[in-house]
């Protein structure tokens, strides 16, 4: 790991905290346009055969990603030979694949009017940042619902990008927010996209298993005080009985970490589906709330400050000379 490359943290980090998310002609938007034209042009036709349709949505992500990806490597190899120009654009890549303030704007939109009583704008701007319904949440559902969101995403807007940008540079993290905003867009367990979506959603919960980890433990490690035995606790034995090897971990340290209950009851397209219960025993654990949602927010930070810090470590002992 080299300082060049930690400068590009540090950098990317300073530019989201400043911009935050561009607002127009962010590059996301384009590689969703183009992804969602060959999801249409690829995952048309009569035969729905399980396999043919595997075949194609592995494909169309090849279709798709390919291009900035070799786009990626092309720019690294232009200001290879520029130490200055190296930091910039890589602090550039990584600002864009990086949701950070993004993800805390978001939170905080549902918590303000969660918090004066506006009960009806509160599940308007959670419905922005969830894909269960919102319609008919109470309050406590509304903070649940941010909570989730905040731990989850966490791991997916920020620190997988922080880490694939690590082990991989650009290319890494060009890769893995291309992969993530498939899943996105591909990854539901419905008609259209159970088997077109496979490839997807299988390669980014490969790409998220390591950073998925490590973000559990960052969790666990900085959970409020007196709670971190819970939060390796609950992440032990409740991370793995749900669906997604990967949230499960993350939610479940967090719940543990917060002292706050997660998963339950949740309904999705007017479907009610039972997540598992996550967090703490009923008698010592508390029920979302809007300090759930700041909670949460801050435990982000405090997690993205351990990995500065981290990675400023190795450079400092990789690169130490004596």
């Amino acid at each position: 790991m080299t300082i060049s490359l930690m400068l590009s943290v540090v950098l990317a980090l300073i530019l989201d905290r400043v911009f935050a998310e561009p607002k127009r002609y962010h590059p996301l938007v384009g590689f969703g346009n183009y992804a969602k034209a060959v999801e249409n042009r690829f995952n048309q036709g009569q035969d729905n055969r399980a396999w043919i349709l595997r075949i194609k949505g592995a494909m169309s992500l090849v279709i798709v990603v390919l291009p900035w990806l070799c786009l990626s490597l092309w720019a690294v190899v232009l200001v290879n030979d520029s130490i200055v120009l190296n930091v910039i654009v890589s602090a550039l890549v990584l600002y864009i694949a990086v949701g950070w303030q993004s993800l805390l704007v978001h939170a905080k939109q549902v918590a303000t009017p969660l918090y004066s009583g506006d009960l009806e704008l509160a599940r308007q701007y959670v419905s922005w940042i969830v894909s269960r319904d919102t319609e008919q949440l109470n309050q406590t559902q509304v903070a649940k619902a941010a909570t989730e969101s905040v731990l989850e995403n966490g791991a997916d807007a920020i620190f997988a990008a922080v880490f694939w940008f690590c082990v991989l540079g650009v290319p890494g993290v060009v890769l893995y927010r291309c992969v993530n905003t498939l899943d996105a867009m591909w990854g539901y367990k419905n008609e259209r996209f159970l088997y077109f979506g496979w490839a997807a959603a299988r390669l980014d919960d490969l790409l998220n298993y390591i950073p998925a980890r490590l973000t559990a433990l960052s969790y666990a490690l900085l959970a409020k005080s007196g709670f971190c035995v819970q939060a390796f606790r609950c992440w032990q034995t409740q991370g793995y009985i749900g669906k997604s090897p990967n949230a499960g971990p993350v939610m479940a340290s967090g719940a543990g970490a917060l002292n706050v209950s997660l998963g339950g009851a949740a309904s999705y397209h007017n479907r009610v589906e039972q997540k598992p219960i996550l967090g703490p025993e009923p008698s010592v654990t508390t029920d979302a709330d809007v300090k759930s949602i700041y909670d949460a927010c801050d435990l982000v930070n405090r997690t993205l400050a351990l990995w500065v810090l981290t990675i400023f470590v190795i450079v400092l002992v990789t690169n130490w000379k004596l």
